[in-house]
Protein backbone atom coordinates (compact mmCIF):
# COMPACT_ATOMS: atom_id res chain seq x y z
CA UNK A 1 0.00 0.00 0.00
CA UNK A 2 3.06 2.43 0.95
CA UNK A 3 4.06 1.77 -2.58
CA UNK A 4 0.73 2.66 -4.31
CA UNK A 5 0.67 5.91 -2.12
CA UNK A 6 4.20 6.79 -2.90
CA UNK A 7 3.39 6.24 -6.37
CA UNK A 8 0.60 8.85 -5.84
CA UNK A 9 2.99 11.48 -4.31
CA UNK A 10 5.12 10.69 -6.91
CA UNK A 11 2.53 11.48 -9.79
CA UNK A 12 1.79 14.47 -7.85
CA UNK A 13 4.61 16.01 -7.86
CA UNK A 14 4.63 15.02 -11.74
CA UNK A 15 1.75 17.13 -12.33
CA UNK A 16 2.84 19.80 -10.29
CA UNK A 17 6.07 20.34 -12.32
CA UNK A 18 3.65 20.50 -15.47
CA UNK A 19 1.49 22.94 -13.67
CA UNK A 20 4.01 25.30 -12.64
CA UNK A 21 5.48 25.66 -16.29
CA UNK A 22 1.96 26.15 -17.20
CA UNK A 23 1.30 28.56 -14.60
CA UNK A 24 4.87 30.38 -16.17
CA UNK A 25 3.96 30.42 -19.31
CA UNK A 26 0.28 31.88 -19.30
CA UNK A 27 2.09 34.58 -16.88
CA UNK A 28 4.75 35.10 -19.57
CA UNK A 29 2.46 35.60 -22.08
CA UNK A 30 0.09 37.51 -19.92
CA UNK A 31 2.61 40.20 -19.83
CA UNK A 32 3.76 40.46 -23.75
CA UNK A 33 0.18 40.16 -24.75
CA UNK A 34 -0.51 43.66 -22.10
CA UNK A 35 2.83 44.74 -23.30
CA UNK A 36 1.53 44.39 -26.68
CA UNK A 37 -1.59 46.26 -26.52
CA UNK A 38 -0.52 49.27 -24.15
CA UNK A 39 2.22 49.61 -26.99
CA UNK A 40 -0.76 49.51 -29.83
CA UNK A 41 -2.63 51.70 -27.45
CA UNK A 42 -0.05 54.70 -26.83
CA UNK A 43 2.32 54.58 -29.63
CA UNK A 44 0.10 53.05 -32.59
CA UNK A 45 -2.82 54.10 -31.57
CA UNK A 46 -4.39 51.31 -32.81
CA UNK A 47 -4.94 48.86 -30.25
CA UNK A 48 -6.55 45.14 -31.12
CA UNK A 49 -9.43 44.34 -29.82
CA UNK A 50 -8.44 40.69 -29.04
CA UNK A 51 -5.21 41.51 -26.54
CA UNK A 52 -7.71 42.41 -23.65
CA UNK A 53 -9.77 39.00 -23.82
CA UNK A 54 -7.46 36.99 -24.33
CA UNK A 55 -4.89 38.16 -21.03
CA UNK A 56 -8.07 37.68 -19.10
CA UNK A 57 -8.44 34.44 -20.15
CA UNK A 58 -4.33 33.50 -19.52
CA UNK A 59 -4.73 35.13 -16.01
CA UNK A 60 -7.56 32.46 -14.90
CA UNK A 61 -5.13 29.92 -16.45
CA UNK A 62 -2.31 30.91 -14.40
CA UNK A 63 -4.63 31.83 -11.38
CA UNK A 64 -5.95 28.51 -11.15
CA UNK A 65 -2.71 26.55 -12.72
CA UNK A 66 -0.28 28.49 -9.66
CA UNK A 67 -3.13 27.73 -6.70
CA UNK A 68 -3.06 23.87 -7.38
CA UNK A 69 1.20 24.55 -7.23
CA UNK A 70 0.11 26.46 -3.94
CA UNK A 71 -1.91 24.23 -2.40
CA UNK A 72 1.09 21.27 -3.33
CA UNK A 73 3.52 23.09 -1.49
CA UNK A 74 1.13 24.13 1.37
CA UNK A 75 1.73 27.77 0.33
CA UNK A 76 -1.61 28.59 0.29
CA UNK A 77 -3.74 29.95 3.23
CA UNK A 78 -4.32 28.08 6.39
CA UNK A 79 -5.86 28.72 9.89
CA UNK A 80 -3.63 26.75 11.24
CA UNK A 81 -0.47 25.93 9.94
CA UNK A 82 1.49 24.30 12.79
CA UNK A 83 -0.82 21.10 12.47
CA UNK A 84 0.57 20.48 9.34
CA UNK A 85 4.13 19.72 11.12
CA UNK A 86 2.45 17.37 13.55
CA UNK A 87 2.69 13.59 12.11
CA UNK A 88 1.48 11.67 15.79
CA UNK A 89 -1.67 10.74 15.52
CA UNK A 90 -3.24 13.82 15.93
CA UNK A 91 -1.96 14.90 13.56
CA UNK A 92 -3.17 12.04 10.70
CA UNK A 93 -6.52 13.16 12.26
CA UNK A 94 -5.98 16.98 11.25
CA UNK A 95 -4.94 15.84 7.92
CA UNK A 96 -8.27 13.79 7.52
CA UNK A 97 -9.96 17.06 8.59
CA UNK A 98 -8.18 19.49 6.44
CA UNK A 99 -8.76 16.85 3.62
CA UNK A 100 -12.44 16.73 4.61
CA UNK A 101 -12.84 20.56 4.11
CA UNK A 102 -11.17 20.82 0.71
CA UNK A 103 -13.10 18.28 -0.70
CA UNK A 104 -16.27 19.78 0.36
CA UNK A 105 -15.53 22.65 -1.43
CA UNK A 106 -14.00 21.02 -4.53
CA UNK A 107 -16.17 18.24 -5.08
CA UNK A 108 -18.93 20.47 -6.24
CA UNK A 109 -16.78 22.20 -8.36
CA UNK A 110 -16.08 19.47 -10.37
CA UNK A 111 -19.06 17.81 -10.81
CA UNK A 112 -20.89 20.92 -11.84
CA UNK A 113 -18.09 21.37 -14.40
CA UNK A 114 -19.09 18.48 -16.27
CA UNK A 115 -22.61 17.21 -14.97
CA UNK A 116 -25.35 19.93 -14.72
CA UNK A 117 -28.07 20.67 -12.43
CA UNK A 118 -30.68 18.34 -13.85
CA UNK A 119 -27.65 15.59 -14.28
CA UNK A 120 -27.09 15.77 -17.69
CA UNK A 121 -23.52 15.92 -19.31
CA UNK A 122 -25.03 18.65 -21.98
CA UNK A 123 -25.61 20.96 -19.60
CA UNK A 124 -23.00 21.33 -17.08
CA UNK A 125 -20.27 23.84 -17.14
CA UNK A 126 -18.20 23.00 -20.20
CA UNK A 127 -20.65 21.80 -22.20
CA UNK A 128 -22.45 25.01 -21.77
CA UNK A 129 -19.41 27.33 -22.62
CA UNK A 130 -18.55 24.64 -25.71
CA UNK A 131 -21.62 26.17 -27.37
CA UNK A 132 -20.20 29.80 -27.18
CA UNK A 133 -17.06 31.50 -28.71
CA UNK A 134 -14.99 33.99 -27.27
CA UNK A 135 -16.19 37.45 -28.71
CA UNK A 136 -12.84 38.40 -30.40
CA UNK A 137 -10.95 35.32 -30.35
CA UNK A 138 -13.05 33.10 -32.49
CA UNK A 139 -12.67 29.79 -30.18
CA UNK A 140 -15.08 28.00 -28.09
CA UNK A 141 -14.95 29.46 -24.43
CA UNK A 142 -14.35 25.69 -23.34
CA UNK A 143 -10.99 26.18 -23.90
CA UNK A 144 -10.77 28.69 -21.12
CA UNK A 145 -13.53 27.34 -19.03
CA UNK A 146 -11.47 24.05 -18.78
CA UNK A 147 -8.98 25.61 -16.96
CA UNK A 148 -11.56 25.25 -13.53
CA UNK A 149 -11.82 21.40 -13.69
CA UNK A 150 -8.29 21.26 -14.28
CA UNK A 151 -6.80 23.18 -11.82
CA UNK A 152 -9.24 22.27 -9.44
CA UNK A 153 -9.03 18.41 -10.78
CA UNK A 154 -5.00 19.00 -9.59
CA UNK A 155 -5.67 20.53 -6.10
CA UNK A 156 -8.01 17.09 -5.59
CA UNK A 157 -4.94 14.74 -6.93
CA UNK A 158 -2.65 16.77 -4.63
CA UNK A 159 -4.82 16.67 -1.58
CA UNK A 160 -5.66 12.91 -2.20
CA UNK A 161 -1.81 12.57 -2.21
CA UNK A 162 -1.16 14.49 1.18
CA UNK A 163 -3.97 12.43 2.53
CA UNK A 164 -2.18 9.10 1.85
CA UNK A 165 1.52 11.02 2.89
CA UNK A 166 0.18 11.58 6.36
CA UNK A 167 -1.73 8.61 7.13
CA UNK A 168 1.25 6.70 6.38
CA UNK A 169 3.50 9.79 7.68
CA UNK A 170 6.06 9.54 4.82
CA UNK A 171 6.86 12.97 4.03
CA UNK A 172 5.80 15.02 0.49
CA UNK A 173 8.21 16.06 -2.09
Amino acid sequence: MRAAFSWLDRFSAFLNRIALWGAVLAVTALVVIAFWQAAARYILDQPPAWTEELARYLMVWAGLLGASCAFRIHADPSLFPAARERTDKVGRIYAAIRAAGAFVLIAPILWYCFIGVNGKFSSGYVARNARVSAETLDVPMSVFALAIPVGFGLIMIHLIAHLATALTNKETQ
